[in-house]
């Protein structure tokens, strides 16, 4: 399978520069498995779309200002947390960046380069008497690099439920919940769920090979507790449909099901690549944004319903104008 057949065509005025307002006005593709039909709908529709006793699977994790500049105007961007205040990090100017030079990014506030991995990303000890207030303080939260004009639009790069600091990254399908359309899926006897899985460099990196089965995912802490590992077995055997919104919720309920379709609780790292030709063996839909080209993302979404199915929908969705990336529409597949 090449990497190339995940390609499509793009241009710059579809990718969402701004979050919809309010969230839950932004667009929502329905397209039914079983029917084969695709309706157009708000996501504040959503729980209209749902029969009760459907689950949603939801990723709290909670995006942290993980961009950093030193006192010399150079950037630090911390990509996975390896323990306490050590970090893999990209760094901007690597020949600043050498194994035991030292950085200040403010008083008493320090980094300190332990190691340079092969791809190039540093290991930084950080120094700081409390780390957590001063990434808040110092920090900056990251915005893809294809977002240029959402600067001010910072506190909406995080879903309206994040609670597990540790991504690096929002789970963007997870941006168009509102409490309201909260309050509407409870009424309409939707459950949900949560797990966490930090988001790092495994989802968004690029893939760089020609054949899909070479790309190589990072791996992202997660955990899935052992209550809800239970309650969401029992939803299965029940019969009920589970849904899960975004493709960190698919991969780390993936990363858990054993090849009888029984979840297990686990916590630990996950470098779960799904793509077509992999069995989901636990999922029955996906709430999911539009992705981008030959990304793992879309390959996910077409290990659900095909390759040549999500870039149909995606050309229909073109020709809807629909707004593509994180700030962009949704979609649901059922």
């Amino acid at each position: 399978m090449k990497t190339a057949d995940f390609d499509y065509q793009l241009p710059k005025k579809f990718i969402a520069q701004k979050p919809a307002s309010p969230r839950d006005s932004s667009k929502l593709l329905v397209y039914s498995c079983a029917t084969k039909k695709v309706l157009h709908k708000k996501f504040s529709d959503l729980p209209e779309l749902l029969q009760p006793g459907d689950v949603l699977v939801l990723n709290e994790s909670k995006v942290i200002p993980a961009r950093l500049e030193t006192r010399e105007g150079r950037e630090v961007f911390l990509a996975k947390e390896v323990k306490s205040k050590v970090w893999e990090c990209l760094v901007r100017g690597g020949k600043y960046f050498q194994v035991g030079s030292i950085f200040e990014i403010a008083k008493n506030f320090t980094g300190e380069v332990l190691e340079i991995l092969e791809n190039g990303e540093r290991v930084i000890r950080f120094h700081s008497k409390n780390f957590t207030r001063d990434l808040q303080k110092f920090g900056a939260t990251p915005l893809p690099p294809y977002i240029y004009s959402a600067a001010k639009k910072v506190p909406q790069y995080q879903t309206v439920y994040a609670k597990n600091s540790g991504s690096v990254a929002a789970p963007t399908a997870g941006l168009h919940f509102t409490p309201r359309v909260f309050k509407k899926l409870k009424q309409r006897g939707i459950q949900i769920e949560k797990i966490t899985l930090h988001v790092g460099l495994g989802t968004f990196a690029p893939v760089k090979v020609s054949e899909v089965q070479k790309h190589k995912m990072h791996s992202e802490f997660f955990t899935l507790s052992g209550k809800v590992a239970e309650k969401l077995n029992f939803y299965k055997k029940e019969g009920r449909r589970i849904i899960a919104v975004g493709s960190t919720s698919c991969r780390v309920l993936e990363s858990c099901a054993d090849a009888r379709g029984k979840l297990h609780a686990k916590s630990g790292e996950t470098d779960i690549f799904i793509f077509p030709g992999c069995k989901l063996k636990f999922i029955d839909g996906m709430l999911t944004n539009f992705h981008l080209p030959k990304s793992t993302l879309i390959m996910l979404v077409a290990a659900f319903i095909g390759r040549k199915k999500i870039l149909e929908l995606y050309e229909i969705a073109k020709k809807k104008e629909y707004r593509f990336f994180s700030f962009g529409d949704a979609m649901l597949l059922i």
